[in-house]
């Protein structure tokens, strides 16, 4: 099992439409730690680490969204996990 960490940040129609509650719920399944927040200009910050194989799953899945969200671009940047994070919440 191969740990990473990625921050992800999602611009488009990603607020009010529950995408962050869409974003625990998947990374919660996938048992990966972090947190998903909204952010000022309207993006959607991720910030998630655990097994390098789930975190593309939740990458996959955050392309996509809830239903009634329209991600436009996903900034991705991996890093190393820092263990900071004991499980994964909505901020």
């Amino acid at each position: 099992m191969a740990e990473a960490a990625v921050h992800i940040v999602v611009k488009g129609l990603v607020q009010g439409v529950g995408f962050r509650y869409f974003v625990h719920r998947e990374a919660t399944k996938l048992g990966l730690r972090g947190f998903v927040r909204n952010l000022y200009n309207g993006d959607v910050e991720i910030e998630a680490e655990g097994d390098r194989s789930m975190l593309e799953e939740l990458i996959t899945a955050v392309k996509i969204g809830p239903r009634s969200a329209r991600v436009a671009d996903l900034k991705l940047e991996w890093k190393s996990p820092d263990h900071s994070y004991p499980r994964f919440d909505i901020r």
